[in-house]
């Protein structure tokens, strides 16, 4: 009779592989979706930014994954729930560093993580995932340095314009 491991490394191996290669080989059309959210418009402090809006279910999964093209510091991801809660972000296929800045339902800033990495690891997930510890409606992601060029700490306002 086989021993567990004799069974379970080699397909344990195998779906690592396929997976692998199935991102790998992820058509470009795939990875490339910048252009399918909506835009609006948000006031953090004194400062306008244009946000893409990620707010279903699908949005929100995808956001930034994959997304090669940097993001100006006047522009940011606008990640909307339904609800205040503890929504945490897995940078699992992210490109860039990014700053992620949680707001609660007032529109103030209860959550802040600076120059987070990608995930260099998919078996990585409880390093990469990042959760606030207040509730918040919203989150805003840019480019590595968004929040120190538009003055962004804990208690800071979003005011949001038009989404």
């Amino acid at each position: 009779m086989a021993r567990k491991s004799a069974v379970l490394i080699p397909t344990f191996a195998a779906a690592v592989l396929i997976g692998g290669l199935g991102i790998a080989f992820m058509p470009q059309d795939i990875k490339d979706r910048s252009g399918d959210f909506s835009k609006g418009t948000v006031r953090i402090g004194d400062d306008v930014v244009t946000v893409e809006i990620a707010e279903t279910t699908a949005e929100r999964q995808r956001w930034m994954t994959f997304r090669q093209d940097v993001l100006p510091y006047d522009t940011a991801m606008l990640i909307k729930y339904d609800t205040p809660d503890l929504y945490e972000i897995w940078m699992l296929n992210v490109e860039y560093n990014l700053d992620l800045v949680w707001f609660d339902q007032d529109g103030n800033a209860v959550y802040i993580k600076k120059n987070v990495e990608p995930c260099g690891n998919i078996l990585d997930q409880v390093g990469c995932t990042y959760k606030p510890t207040s509730k918040a409606l919203y989150i805003v992601a840019g480019t590595a340095g968004f929040a120190d060029a538009h003055g962004i700490d804990i208690g800071s306002k979003m005011t949001i314009i038009s989404v």
